[in-house]
């Protein structure tokens, strides 16, 4: 570990009206992250030389501990008590601030590789922001492209710097128009941000309705984004992390054919919560292989970290692309010596990599390289839904008795016990067109998480309904039985 730690103090992401008990404090280890709860004092130290040995810390090196903090009015007391500590500890604290989550493990990643950049949000703008602008230099808009972008800053810390982030662009570079950016008492992510567009499937509060306008949706700590637009019904169509990841995985995929290399092996890693619709558009129309892995962020990292280039995001918007050491040198060779066509085409993609924050998911990050491909592609929001549609999907969850109950594998897409539930959810499945359906526990509570899809939304629903009615039955359903969606005329 070397000594370099980082301690971030964040909330969870409910609107600050509910109590403190969602407030969240995560440590993050350069070489390994672990979760953990003091429920007593006389806990820490044990804890505390468990997770030493575990990691290997070396303990005679001095530690630098980097803290950042949201826009809550607790933020600054936390804040200050951790750096106390990690003085009383004979540590040295180094506060950032006010930043998002992206930004903190970005500056981790700079003090640890200086060659990654410069451990200041100065120059986090530098990198990321520079880069998008020597990209637009040689991508003018074109096409039914426009640069103008509504953007939901979730009443948080990403809207804050999505101010210090719009003053870098000219109109012609990037139009942002930003809403909901807590400057006026507004609850965090209360009728707004990403988790809110993306579960109750409606607009985000205080955005004008101007049909087909392209808007992008953070959440409330920066670190996850989807997009979205209304037709002229006002109907709303929702760009979710499958379509994100699909779109950069294309144009990824796109610059590598031009760059003339088959050195470079890229993959796109989902969980089973990914659109049966957009696995099927990347294996059969992209051509790119792609790896299904259990829900949680660090199994998608992970996962990824084993291609050349690794294209991971969960469908509620976090995620990000990973590079090797060994892409990185075939594309700075390529940008070198290549051929004219094949070096345009790799100066073009070391930018890319220069405006992807590889360390976590980011929403500023991710939506300037979304910005990026839609401006080389000369499309609209309306052209990148029409790459491939949905299934119909429905999510819904069953109050089990223990949800130990259930143990599940194949990336928790098949349930091993308890016995003949998953004999029976694939009789279920088999009923239905472009059916598929999976349970899955909680890690944190006594339920079980069905998601299902099918051809129609009827159909869906029932699914789903009738798979909450099995784990009902074989896996110690508790209250009401779940009952199945009324037929329509």
């Amino acid at each position: 570990m070397r000594a370099r730690s980082t301690l971030l103090l964040a909330g969870a992401n409910k609107p600050t009206n509910q109590s403190a008990e969602h407030t969240l404090v995560s440590f993050t280890f350069n070489v390994e992250r672990k979760s953990f709860t003091l429920k007593l004092d006389n806990d820490l130290e044990a804890t505390t030389m468990e997770i030493i040995q575990e990691v290997k810390a070396d303990m005679t090196l001095k530690a630098s501990v980097f803290i950042g903090m949201d826009t809550r009015y607790t933020s600054p007391r936390l804040a200050a008590a951790a750096a106390n500590g990690v003085i009383a500890l004979k540590g040295t604290p180094k506060e950032f601030g006010i930043v998002t989550t992206p930004m903190l493990h970005f500056f981790v990643k700079c003090r640890n590789d200086n060659s990654y950049g410069t451990p200041t949000e100065e120059g986090y703008y530098e990198k990321i922001i520079g880069a998008y602008k020597n990209m637009r230099k040689s991508l003018p808009t074109k096409g039914d492209y426009s640069p103008c972008l509504y953007v939901d800053g979730a009443n948080g810390v990403g809207g804050k710097k999505l101010k210090n982030v719009k003053k870098n662009f000219d109109e012609e570079e990037l139009e942002l128009h930003l809403f909901n950016l807590g400057g006026s008492g507004e609850k965090l992510n209360l009728g707004c941000g990403a988790d809110h567009v993306k579960v109750t499937q409606t607009p985000a509060k205080g955005i004008p309705s101007t049909p087909y306008q392209r808007i992008a949706s953070l959440d409330g700590d920066g670190d996850r984004l989807v997009y979205y637009y209304t037709d002229d019904k006002d109907k709303m169509h929702l760009l979710d992390g499958d379509r994100i990841a699909t779109l950069l995985a294309s144009y990824i995929t796109e610059l590598l054919q031009r760059c003339e290399t088959t050195e470079v092996q890229l993959g796109i890693v989902q969980t089973a919560y990914a659109n049966g619709a957009s696995t099927k558009y990347i294996t059969d129309t992209l051509k790119i292989p792609v790896q299904c892995v259990k829900t949680g962020v660090k199994h998608l990292h992970s996962a990824a970290h084993k291609y050349d280039i690794g294209v991971y995001f969960e469908a509620n918007g976090h995620g990000t692309v990973l590079y090797s050491s060994k892409a990185k040198n075939v594309i700075s060779r390529i940008a070198r010596e290549g051929d004219p066509e094949p070096r345009e085409a790799a100066k073009l993609l070391s930018q890319f990599i220069e405006m992807t924050n590889e360390t976590v998911g980011d929403a500023i990050s991710d939506l300037l390289l979304v910005e990026t491909v839609l401006c080389a592609r000369g499309i609209s929001a309306l052209q990148w839904m029409q790459l491939y549609t949905d299934l119909p999907c429905r999510q819904l969850k069953v109050t089990v008795a223990d949800r130990n109950a259930i143990q599940t594998t194949d990336a928790e897409r098949q349930c091993t016990s308890p016995e003949g539930l998953q004999q029976r959810i694939n009789e279920l499945v088999a009923k239905y067109p472009s059916g598929r359906a999976f349970a899955r526990p909680s890690g944190t509570e006594d339920i079980v998480r069905v998601y299902a899809e099918a051809e129609s939304q009827l159909e869906a629903d029932t699914l789903a309904a009738e798979v909450c009615q099995a784990v009902f039955d074989l896996a110690g359903g508790v209250g009401t039985r779940p009952e199945l969606p009324a037929k329509q005329e």
